[in-house]
């Protein structure tokens, strides 16, 4: 079971927003596409950062309402991990846990080509581990 699985299933769709427009213009776009973090993109659309909610909240705790002004490359993380499609749900499950995040961009040969949440990892592993435990059912019944 590897992170390519989940894009298979969920789609490689990105939502992302540029470093030079606003909070307020992030703020805009997560509650309009019901979502707890956005890819902050260059210009040239590269990778440039993750804003999450938390970032904005830290925020908001700093600078008051006024910070929503602010760009989004102020307040981004720009330290990005990111995993490899062929990588196995466990490990992406691991590095979350390990960091503290509950998005992951994947990335192959330095491009990005999805975006899976934690929850994207956990109903994969529910999903599995419930498969497993009917296939032992089945097995165990019919011997």
């Amino acid at each position: 079971m590897t992170v390519k699985s989940i894009l298979d299933e969920k789609g490689a769709g990105i939502l992302s927003i540029g470093s030079e427009r606003t909070l307020l213009d992030a703020v805009k776009v997560l509650e309009k596409e019901g979502v707890g973090a956005l890819v902050v993109s260059t210009p040239e659309k590269a990778l440039a950062g993750m804003l999450s909610e938390r970032d904005i909240v830290r925020g908001l705790c700093r600078k008051g309402p006024d910070v929503l002004q602010d760009q989004v490359a102020e307040h981004m993380t720009s330290k990005v991990i990111t995993i490899a499609p062929e990588k196995s749900v466990v490990e992406a499950m691991e590095i979350m846990t390990e960091k503290r995040i509950r998005h992951l961009p994947v990335t192959q040969d330095e491009a990005m080509v999805g975006l899976i949440s934690i929850g994207d990892v956990l109903k994969r592993r529910i999903s599995s581990t419930e498969a497993e435990a009917q296939a032992l059912k089945e097995y165990i019944s019919t011997g």
